[in-house]
């Protein structure tokens, strides 16, 4: 199982990760797409990349807005995991 991190090791990671911020036991960030369609597609590729990691994020559309929430549930809270997938997430942007 992963190991929540300390307060000051979020705060870290955090600043190396725009547009990221933290929301109680999660970390989160809305996206903004030109298109409807176009946030579909980061979905699907972020659904791709979160399969393959065997963490999955929730993910809350609202037209061409998509915001993601990152905890590391069995954990009961932030962990490197959510970490590793914010980057992934991040690298798949167009």
């Amino acid at each position: 199982m992963a190991s929540m991190l300390s307060d000051i090791e979020i705060q870290r990671a955090l600043g190396a990760r725009t547009g990221w911020t933290r929301r109680g036991n999660a970390i989160t960030r809305t996206y903004e797409f030109p298109t409807f369609p176009a946030g579909i597609a980061f979905v699907n590729r972020v659904a791709e990349a979160a399969e393959k990691m065997d963490h999955h994020p929730d993910i809350d559309i609202r037209y061409t807005k998509v915001t993601c929430s990152l905890s590391t549930h069995s954990a009961g809270g932030i962990t490197q995991r959510d970490f590793k997938l914010a980057e992934a997430m991040d690298e798949l942007l167009p």
